[in-house]
C-alpha cells in the first residue's frame, strides 16, 4: 500500500506506532520514525529507524518542527483517538507541502480501548469518519479511500484506507 504513495527515499513518520510498522519489504525510505506508547514494542519493531514516546490523548501536539516529514501513516490504530481532529492538524503542521497521509483501518479492535463513535458504527461509517477527521482538521486535499484489499481479504477481513495529502503552496495560493 506505501509504495503507491509514499515516494522511495522519504523521511515518514509511523504514528501510533508499536512492534510493526507493516512498512514493504524492498521500499527504500530514508528514516522511519514510530511515535507510540511502547518503548519496549517499538524497540523491537525492526523498520524503525528511530521512536520517540509520546501519548497523543493526552497531548495531541506532536514532538517535531514544522514540515519535518514526507508522509505519515497511522496503521490500524486511528479507532483508539480521544481528539482525532487535533492530532490530524498536528500531522498536518509536520507534513511538508504535498505530503501524504495515510490511515488504514480494519474490522478488528480492542473494544474496551476504541472511542463510542467508531465501536457503534460499520465498516462504511469508519471510513466517512475518518474522512471527515481529514476535513474537519483543514489543510488536506485529494482527500479518498475505500478497501485496500479486495482480492485477499478473506470475508470478514478487510483493510481500509483513508488518505489525503497537505495542500500545497501552490495550490493553496491559488484558491
Amino acid at each position: 500500500m506505501f509504495r503507491d504513495f509514499i515516494p522511495a527515499d522519504s523521511t515518514v513518520l509511523d504514528l501510533m506506532s508499536s512492534w510493526r510498522s507493516h512498512w514493504p519489504a524492498g521500499h527504500p525510505k530514508q528514516r522511519l520514525v514510530g511515535l507510540g506508547l511502547n518503548a519496549e514494542e517499538m524497540a523491537d519493531n525492526p523498520d524503525l529507524d528511530e521512536y520517540v514516546i509520546h501519548n497523543v490523548n493526552e497531548h495531541p501536539e506532536l514532538p517535531f518542527t514544522d514540515e519535518a516529514f514526507d508522509a505519515v501513516v497511522i496503521t490500524v490504530s486511528v479507532q483508539y483517538l480521544t481528539r482525532p481532529i487535533e492530532t490530524f492538524q498536528q500531522v498536518n503542521r509536520i507534513l511538508r507541502p504535498g505530503g501524504t497521509f495515510i490511515v488504514s483501518f480494519s474490522n478488528r479492535m480492542f473494544h474496551t480501548k476504541a472511542v463510542s463513535v467508531w465501536k457503534n458504527s460499520n465498516d462504511r461509517s469508519h471510513l466517512e469518519l475518518v474522512a471527515s477527521y481529514l476535513d474537519y482538521a483543514g489543510g488536506f486535499e485529494d482527500i479518498k479511500g475505500g478497501l485496500a484489499n479486495p482480492q485477499e481479504s478473506p470475508p470478514g477481513d478487510p483493510l481500509f484506507v483513508m488518505m489525503g495529502k497537505k495542500v500545497s503552496a501552490t495550490t493553496h495560493s491559488q484558491n
